[in-house]
């Protein structure tokens, strides 16, 4: 029996699928139980919160491996205490039910758990941690990191692995996906300064399971893509759609007027903003990583851009979320 947590994410439902396509038994801890994205999966279902100790306990006990992909994902400067419970307070509880009941961990962490590096000179596993420029979200997935690491020092047979920007099919919410709807939904796109590295969720799945099956206890892995500025990400995005490639680098200045706007709005409201300082200051910045060491001990092989870009494209197309003139379309 496997758990998952985040089974309802991007990740975490594609890798239930993958499990499922491969025979195994799977287990899923999850708040909605009525959420669309378990619909028709043959799984059990256990209701609670990856921050309740006794939830996790109950989901954890009789499973033989756990991948923990919950995370509260959100780019920006509030809700550091929110993030803190859900990231750090429930990876904790995680790591201990895997440790005191013998069970193998997955955690998935993030490349912002690792120093940012630019294309020339990447960052990898052992880089030294680059500021987290007041970002929640990073500070606590480094926090949780840390975390993992402190009870692997206790003996918990655990691996970490490190997703760059992922996208991909079931994207439900949509997370990533949020991207390259903007991409094709927008006539024009004005694309930030920086850059990441895009990943095929598949890919990554294969990551994990080779880290859970032949990883190296206590060992991380950064499972990365092609690196791409924003401008070229977008264009291709337009590109999968069957679109005129156009996209418009936007000055670090109009950027920053545009985040403080942001951080002002939200002030106002009392809910943050997706275009805020601490969103600015991280598109602006690149955001690159060598996943050297994941293709060598794990086999890890991150697709081109323009596949990953179709995939999601098709997605988003069959369920009628990119319905308009010219759209590629699979069917």
């Amino acid at each position: 029996m496997i758990l998952v947590t985040g089974a309802t994410g991007l990740l975490g439902n594609n890798l239930v699928r993958r499990l499922l396509a491969r025979r195994e038994r799977v287990r899923v801890l999850v708040r909605d139980p009525a959420a669309p994205a378990l619909d028709g999966l043959d799984v059990d279902v256990m209701v609670g919160d990856v921050t309740d100790p006794r939830a996790v306990e109950r989901a954890v006990a009789g499973a033989t491996l756990v991948v923990h992909a919950a995370a509260l994902v959100r780019i920006g400067r509030r809700d550091l205490d929110e993030m803190r419970r859900v990231n750090v307070r429930g990876t904790a509880n995680v790591a201990s039910a895997c440790h005191r009941a013998a069970i193998r961990l997955v955690h998935v962490s993030s490349v912002d758990a690792l120093g940012w590096g630019t294309a020339a000179a990447p960052g990898h596993e052992d880089s030294a941690t680059t500021p987290d420029h007041g970002i929640a979200y990073v500070k606590t997935k480094r926090e949780a990191f840390h975390v993992v690491r402190g009870f692997v020092e206790q003996g918990l047979d655990a691996r970490i692995v490190h997703p760059a920007f992922m996208l991909g099919r079931y994207d439900w919410r949509p997370s990533s996906g949020r991207l390259v709807l903007e991409a094709v939904r927008r006539p024009w796109l004005p694309a930030p300064p920086g850059g990441n590295d895009f990943c095929h969720v598949d890919d990554v799945i294969a990551g994990i399971i080779a880290a859970a099956e032949s990883g190296a206890r206590g060992r991380d892995y950064v499972l990365a893509g092609p690196h791409h500025s924003y401008r070229s990400a977008y264009v291709e995005f337009r590109r999968a759609a069957g679109l005129a490639p156009r996209a418009w680098a936007v000055p670090r200045l109009v950027l920053f007027a545009a985040g403080v706007a942001g951080d002002v709005a939200g002030a106002l409201l009392g809910e943050e903003p997706a275009i805020n300082t601490g969103a600015v200051a991280a598109s602006c910045h690149e955001h690159h990583f060598d996943d050297a060491r994941a293709c060598r001990e794990l086999g890890y092989r991150a697709r081109p851009l323009s596949e990953s870009a179709r995939d999601v494209v098709d997605w988003f197309a069959e369920r009628g979320a990119l319905a308009r003139p010219g759209l590629h379309s699979s069917s």
